[in-house]
């Protein structure tokens, strides 16, 4: 650029009748340097930038219309003196409407732009990275020199009115302002609960995730609180010729890991047959349901269970219903989301089994302390120790 620069100067310096003269630029981006030597230009007394939308143009391109305009809109009034004039450049180009013009240029043309292309580029307001989320949501102008609605581009509140993309980068602040805004106001072990499987997922899935995605995290969430046991290790096999087999890695209570393999009719019989049997349970499978959270082959999947003990079994969950008085088993519910079919139908039953082995074990709990007529709760006398008395 300023090799550029100096060559306008000299013309204008040393040509007779320079002065009555308008120079222009015509700058090709073979070094990716068209927009850098016409501003060039423009500091050393050229006044016709030559350029175009997009940048299109013969091989590497033009100068880009949009980055020369943005530019001098920004800077043209404070770093352009040197030249004839004032010094203070401008032009008579509305950005607002760069945006839609620089759509147009891509549907006529067929030429799509590059994702990270400058002003235009389909991320060139989104921000993925953690440090870049938090500062957004503090200062916009942390990360952007010009606000997307001075281009024509109309962010409103979506995406935090930031331009967040939630993925694999982002942070536990991007993720908690995002559920606070679709009203999700969760204390910090929740919060702490839903950002690690987030994580998991932003792995997975190329993109980021919606709030759709989002929403389905916090459901698939919500039966982790009292978590005994969760899946660590899943492995299926199927296909029209073979039996569908299923390998399942558990960690239970006591943090140890069991993994056992077995069969079914299908990949998900095979995964909760396996299931099962980690866990000694022995259930019914009332309802299933899946459905996608959104669209296209990266879609999260939702699962949705519900069980019912069997009668008389090991988990047995007769209860009293309060309108017949008749004695009914206790369903439990499950939801689990994941990019894959097969884990989110396992997150979605071990998080059904959790809830019934916990309501379980508060029910013996329960019974126990209705079965202690004496009040003491099971304490027993100590031969030569006075009685005494403790106030909670």
């Amino acid at each position: 650029p300023w090799e550029f620069g100096e060559l306008i100067k000299k013309l204008r310096e040393n040509v007779p009748g320079a002065e009555n003269v308008v120079f222009s630029t015509h700058c090709q981006n073979d070094l990716g340097l068209a927009t850098a030597n016409s501003l060039a230009g423009a500091l050393n007394g050229a006044r016709q930038l030559e350029c175009t939308i997009n940048g299109i143009g013969e091989r590497a391109g033009n100068a880009s219309l949009e980055e020369i305009v943005m530019s001098l809109a920004l800077k043209g009034g404070t770093h352009f003196s040197g030249g004839p004039g004032s010094g203070k450049l401008h032009t008579a180009i509305n950005p607002v409407y760069i945006t839609p013009t620089s759509k147009m240029v891509a549907e006529y043309t067929g030429m799509k732009c590059q994702p990270h292309k400058a002003i235009v580029g389909a991320n060139a307001f989104q921000h993925e990275s953690g440090i870049h989320q938090d500062g957004m949501i503090k200062d916009k102008s942390t990360y952007e020199i010009m606000t997307p609605e001075s281009i024509g581009l109309m962010r409103g509140e979506s995406q935090s009115g930031a331009g967040i993309v939630l993925g694999k980068h982002s942070g536990r602040n991007a993720v908690g302002t995002r559920l606070r805004e679709l009203g999700y106001d969760l204390n910090m072990d929740k919060l702490n609960a839903v950002f690690k499987r987030f994580k998991e997922v932003a792995e997975k899935k190329k993109g980021g995730l919606d709030d759709d995605d989002l929403e389905s995290l916090v459901s698939d969430q919500a039966g982790s609180v009292n978590e005994l046991w969760r899946v660590t290790g899943l492995q299926t096999t199927t296909g029209l010729s073979g039996i569908p087999t299923a390998t399942v890695k558990m960690m239970g209570p006591d943090a140890l890991e069991r993994y056992i393999s077995a069969t079914g009719t299908g990949p998900v019989d095979a995964v909760y047959k396996a299931i099962d049997q980690i866990m000694g349970v022995s259930v019914v499978l009332e309802s299933y349901s899946m459905n996608s959270v959104n669209e296209g082959i990266e879609a999260l999947a939702s699962t949705r269970v519900v069980i019912v003990p069997t009668i008389d079994g090991p988990h047995d969950s007769a209860v009293m219903d309060a309108q017949t008085s008749q004695l009914r088993e206790k369903k439990f519910s499950g939801s689990g989301s994941d990019t894959d079919i097969i884990t989110s139908s396992a997150r979605a039953y071990v998080s059904a089994l959790n809830k019934l082995l916990t309501w379980k074990i508060r029910r013996m709990a329960n019974e126990a302390e209705e079965a202690d007529t004496t009040g003491t709760k099971g304490a027993v006398a100590v031969e030569g120790e006075p009685p005494s008395v403790v106030v909670s």
